[in-house]
């Protein structure tokens, strides 16, 4: 593949992903198979930004494909309903309803929003990730269920105040799981300090997790393009908050390779290994900031070694289809063992997703001649 890393841009590989996916599935086979789920929630939005610069239909419809074999015409379908990884593929639905005008995808926004009243809190008001995991919050869950709520109050209204309550999801994760000396982020908090890995005076986990780290920055991008007129404080706050954390990010970058580890601060140890989603998650947020006024050019300098070391990691099945290795399977907070030995994977929704994610905002980073 050496001559087409050279010559491809990175809309290509996006479309080449995207492709490859769909020659090898339906969209109901997406793995896990039936299902409504993150995974293939986060997939298909990469696909949706990728339809948005592109608008080849037959994303739109793979999209569609997905969404309409899950939710009936009344806007029924099944989920999980106590946590908010369930919350995210419902990011697929407001384009949907804007293009069709059909009530079930408004109905079925309203099922997923409901969740925000029932789920079990905090003694601050913060969401638990799960119901399996009281009393904790996860930097997963910013991206996971905020970046829906903050696009549903500002297409359907904020009678509620939604807003401010996903605005508070940010803050209580910042207080409680930033670590003043790195500037990075711990994977998990549990307010109860009953978790085997919680510290039992912070109550975190005790490691810097890569794709829980580029969750919470893929959030906060989102977050700024979403928030409405009249917020300009907390928008501001919100950079500085992603300025600071990329910053952080960017001190572990792998010189050799544009890549990042598993465990982000201890690539110096023989166990830990590169990782390609939290690359992926690392290079968007980082070539976005730049776009966003965050970063400068020592953003758009990570972003392009990231993803230039991300194309050198490509691979081609037997059929010619391209492979995304080396990407860590779901994963639970823990000790240092707990990440370094988990699975790893190819062609994971979770970084192919990613993936054309990272490389639609780089063929924006090139356009603009940053």
């Amino acid at each position: 593949m050496a001559r087409e890393q050279v010559t491809k841009f990175p809309i290509d590989w996006a479309t080449a992903a995207c492709d490859s996916l769909m020659n090898a599935y339906e969209p109901l086979q997406l793995p896990p198979a039936g299902r409504w789920h993150y995974h293939q929630g986060v997939f298909l939005c990469g696909m949706e930004k990728l339809w948005e610069k592109t608008r080849d239909d037959r994303y739109d419809s793979f999209i569609r494909g997905y969404v309409d074999g899950l939710v009936d015409e009344r806007g029924n379908f099944l989920f999980i309903r106590d946590e908010l990884d369930a919350i995210q593929a419902g990011l697929l639905l407001f384009r949907l309803y804007e293009r069709t005008g059909l009530r079930k995808y408004r109905a079925a926004a309203d099922k997923l929003k409901g969740l925000f009243a029932t789920l079990n809190r905090t003694s601050e008001g913060g969401f638990w990730h799960k119901d399996k995991y009281p009393y904790n919050m996860w930097l997963d869950g910013l991206y996971m269920g905020g970046v829906f709520g903050l696009r549903y109050a500002n297409v359907y209204g904020d009678e509620d105040g939604l807003r401010d309550l996903i605005l508070l999801q940010e803050q209580l994760m910042r207080r409680h799981m930033r670590d003043g000396r790195t500037g990075l982020f711990y994977h998990a908090w549990d307010e109860s300090r009953r978790m085997p890995w919680a510290d039992p005076e912070t109550g975190c986990s005790p490691e810097f997790w890569g794709r829980s780290l580029g969750w919470y920055a893929l959030a906060l991008a989102e977050f700024l393009d979403l928030l409405p007129e009249g917020r300009e404080a907390e928008r501001a706050e919100l950079a500085e908050v992603q300025r600071d954390l990329l910053r952080a990010i960017l001190r572990y970058q792998d010189p050799a390779t544009g890549l990042w580890y598993q465990v982000v601060d201890k690539g110096d140890r023989p166990d830990n290994w590169l990782e390609t989603s939290c690359t992926s998650l690392f290079v968007y947020a980082a070539a976005k900031a730049v776009r966003q006024g965050v970063l400068g050019s020592e953003g758009a300098e990570a972003a392009v070694r990231g993803y230039r070391g991300l194309i050198a990691r490509l691979e081609q099945d037997e059929r010619g289809r391209l492979v995304l290795p080396d990407i860590c399977i779901g994963t639970s907070a823990g000790d240092y063992e707990n990440y370094v030995t988990r699975p790893v994977s190819k062609n994971d929704l979770h970084g192919v997703g990613a993936f054309v994610m990272a490389c639609v905002e780089m063929q924006e980073l090139m356009i603009s001649g940053n």
